[in-house]
């Protein structure tokens, strides 16, 4: 009889664990019963069991829980084709959350992977019909916006049949193939160093234009001074004969002195000069004159 209490006991605990169930805060919970979605009687709408504690029946309903915030399906990039026939590798993103769990359990069967794949196929096919229509300077140029709420509302009319709603639909970037990339570079490099070539080759010319008009003057600026400098040396010669003259007139003996003063300074400028005569020559008559005087 006490074992048989305790099996009692034993039953009824697994019964009642077993028809509890915890829904977390951020999540849903659909009932599976018979392998269909449990609904309301009177409504016929899916019951969806919020966030806490709720029962269920032991061994004949399941429990699925489904995530309720808004998720982002952010996958790699794919090419898409403008409406002038060029590719474009586009990143973007989607935010969605499930709307119709009863839906959403049926097509996906809960899968979030399976779900993101069957969604990005749809967001693709509206940012593929959209991007089909405009050319590459309309999506750069300021369309992208409208390009993704056109995006947006053709995947959620599509989206609907998963029981997924789209919140957003939003583009990244957009970036040329590789190979085209690759191109339009080596085109832009050629553009630019032909434009550095021509640049070069102008600063060359007026460089050698300016070098030409700099020697033109120099050698103006060259044969004013050296005109200058003859004109001045030609006076000072013409004044420095006026002055020997007047003071030979004045007074031949010192005039010759004078003169024979410069000579001897001339003469004896360098130390490594060496004057070959005789002592008694007329070179030296006022340094062998007694007096300072030169015999006559």
């Amino acid at each position: 009889m006490k074992n048989l209490s305790i099996i009692i006991l034993v039953i009824l605990a697994v019964l009642a664990t077993g028809s509890l169930f915890q829904v977390r805060e951020g999540e849903r919970a659909i009932v599976i019963q018979f392998g269909k979605v449990q609904r309301d009687e009177a409504s016929g709408e899916t019951v969806v069991f919020e966030p806490g504690l709720h029962f269920k029946i032991p061994f004949i309903d399941s429990v699925k829980k489904l995530p309720a915030r808004i998720q982002t399906l952010d996958d790699q990039a794919d090419r898409f084709v403008t409406a002038e026939k060029k590719d474009l590798i586009v990143d973007s993103y989607v935010k969605w959350r499930i709307e119709d769990f009863a839906t959403y359990y049926l097509s996906t069967g809960g899968n979030k992977l399976q779900a993101e794949a069957l969604l990005k196929q749809k967001v693709n096919n509206g940012l593929r019909s959209e991007f089909g229509t405009r050319t590459i300077s309309q999506i750069v140029s300021g369309e992208r916006t409208a390009l993704m709420d056109q995006a947006m509302k053709q995947a959620s009319t599509s989206s609907n049949e998963l029981g997924i709603a789209i919140v957003d639909v939003r583009v990244k970037q957009i970036n040329l193939p590789t190979e085209v990339s690759n191109s339009i570079f080596q085109r832009m490099r050629a553009e630019r160093a032909a434009v550095a070539r021509e640049h070069r080759s102008e600063g060359q010319e007026q460089a050698e234009v300016i070098k030409a008009d700099i020697d033109a003057k120099v050698t103006v600026m060259l044969a004013d001074a050296e005109r200058n400098l003859r004109q001045v040396r030609g006076e000072g010669d013409a004044l420095a004969a006026e002055i020997y003259a007047d003071a030979y007139s004045q007074n031949p003996e010192f005039y010759s002195f004078l003169r024979s003063m410069d000579a001897y300074k001339q003469s004896f400028n360098s130390k490594q000069d060496i004057l070959v005569v005789e002592p008694d020559s007329e070179f030296f008559r006022y340094m062998n004159a007694k007096g300072g005087r030169s015999d006559q």
